[in-house]
């Protein structure tokens, strides 16, 4: 796996396995509803673009394939983490999270969990501070915020 970051013709892609890991990965633990709210397939992908080129986005590639990408805002903001549905728990997201919370030197790095990625933080030695229910297209979805200290911390 080579981790690298972030190119403007990356966007499609990262938008197609968004989407694909929403509908297969999180399915366990939100209903259709839910999972067609977070992830309709129609992402403003100039939206995306931006941001991605604002924020530090770390891209995984496994022969030559997207297999997962995260990122993270100077405020320590970790915004995004995905891994393809079928490169999940082979150390893709731990690489991806260690690269992004060594990029800047914050007291705090914060995300918002969904409900199957809250084990994940937890083993990395993120704390739940808040459950919350965050409204999308009309639709409640549960996530957390959490928190682990940061370089400077």
């Amino acid at each position: 796996m080579k981790l690298r970051e972030y190119r403007p013709p990356d966007v499609s892609a990262l938008a197609r396995l968004f989407y694909e890991t929403v509908h297969t990965v999180n399915a366990a633990d939100y209903d259709q509803e839910q999972l067609d709210a977070w992830a309709d397939g129609h992402v403003d992908l100039d939206v995306w673009n931006r941001s991605f080129l604002e924020h530090f986005t770390v891209v995984a590639e496994e022969a030559g394939e997207i297999v997962g990408f995260g990122d993270m805002d100077s405020s320590g903001y970790l915004d995004r983490l995905y891994v393809h549905k079928d490169f999940q728990r082979q150390g893709i997201g731990n690489a991806i999270c260690q690269k992004l919370e060594k990029r800047f030197p914050v007291k705090i790095i914060v995300t918002h969990a969904s409900i199957t990625a809250r084990p994940f933080f937890m083993k990395r030695g993120y704390q739940v501070k808040k459950e919350q229910q965050v409204e999308r297209k009309g639709v409640l979805l549960t996530n957390y915020i959490m928190t682990i200290p940061g370089s400077k911390g």
